[in-house]
């Protein structure tokens, strides 16, 4: 086994092993957060139940975003209309997460209970979903943002699990066969993933592949990470779990470990951002806000930060946005 060596951070926490079975073309990932989820949770105080679903997904959001290829942001969305009506997670390419719920306005915490599953609190209609989307960040450059949506249902049952959704998003809409273990706690939350690898044996490729052979080691390496108990996986810093469960098919399939990467939490909000969102609200309407309540507030969902825009302050965030249109050339038809 190839194994890597920590060039990020000597904390076993908060860190991401990327692996990959090269004779088996099948990869892998482990996460273990520490401070990252923490951080997530000293923003705002959620309920213990609900907690646990956040928690897997923002495992289950970096364990996705390791592979991101370009400049942007995956985020995970789970909405429905139960107690919890959405459950999102973005993480950058460079791992930088942040996470948020919304919930029903008056929730009675006696109508939680500590095993309710995620159909139980967000999807008790049959008419939720999950969606992911890839969201490039420089549009300018002519990259689109791309989204695929799921519902939260297999089969004709419900989805339980945060796992089980990105096993069905992953499964289904992205063709790509998946399989997860997640789990999380008020001080960690963890993921492992496996992957089968796109277009093994296509046209591009030299030599004859085996499928049955393939199918028999997946099915193998999904045996060992099904061996994974939860207090394992938010306890073993990741290479050392990784090593674990892999050393003896080291021997025979060439598992090989790439660079232990960190994730950390971090928020894209902005004065600017919020600036932005003022305008698309349109003057009249900050204006009847600025009439009732003396300022325009809003705080960010995803780490509690208050924008406060006075009066002198909407009235430049107009003032430059009517100059910036005087700037523009006049589109004439042709």
């Amino acid at each position: 086994m190839t194994t890597p060596s920590d060039t990020t951070s000597s904390n076993p926490f908060d860190t991401l092993q990327t692996f990959l079975f090269e004779k088996s073309q099948i990869r892998g990932e482990i996460v273990l957060l520490n401070q990252a989820w923490t951080t997530i949770l000293e923003r705002k105080s959620y309920p213990p139940v609900i907690q646990k679903h956040l928690g897997e997904m923002v495992a289950a959001g970096a364990l996705l975003s390791a592979t991101l290829k370009f400049d942007g942001t995956l985020i995970i969305q789970a909405q429905g209309t139960g107690l919890v009506r959405l459950i999102v997670v973005e993480c950058n390419m460079n791992l930088e997460i942040r996470a948020t719920i919304k919930l029903a306005k008056d929730i009675d915490p006696e109508m939680l209970y500590d095993d309710a599953t995620l159909s139980e609190l967000i999807n008790p209609d049959g008419n939720g979903k999950l969606a992911i989307t890839l969201d490039p960040k420089n549009r300018q450059d002519g990259q689109q943002a791309y989204q695929g949506i799921v519902p939260l249902m297999l089969g004709g049952k419900p989805i339980t699990s945060i796992a089980q959704a990105v096993m069905a998003y992953m499964n289904y809409s992205e063709q790509l066969e998946t399989h997860i273990l997640l789990s999380s706690s008020n001080t960690h939350a963890g993921g492992i993933l496996i992957q089968k690898l796109p277009n093994v044996g296509g046209k591009t490729s030299s030599t004859p592949v085996d499928h049955d052979e393939l199918a028999e080691d997946w099915n193998r390496v999904m045996m060992m990470v099904n061996t994974v108990k939860d207090e394992e996986l938010l306890s073993t810093p990741p290479t050392v779990l990784m090593q674990r469960l892999f050393l003896d098919e080291a021997n025979y399939q060439g598992v090989r470990g790439f660079p232990l990467r960190h994730v950390q939490f971090a928020c894209q909000c902005s004065r600017e951002k919020v600036g932005n969102m003022m305008l698309m609200l349109g003057k009249d309407e900050v204006a009847e806000i600025l009439a009732e309540q003396q300022q325009v507030e809003t705080t960010c969902d995803f780490c509690g930060q208050v924008y406060q825009f006075d009066l002198v302050d909407c009235q430049q965030l107009f003032a430059a946005d009517n100059l910036i249109d005087k700037m523009r050339p006049p589109q004439g038809k042709h």
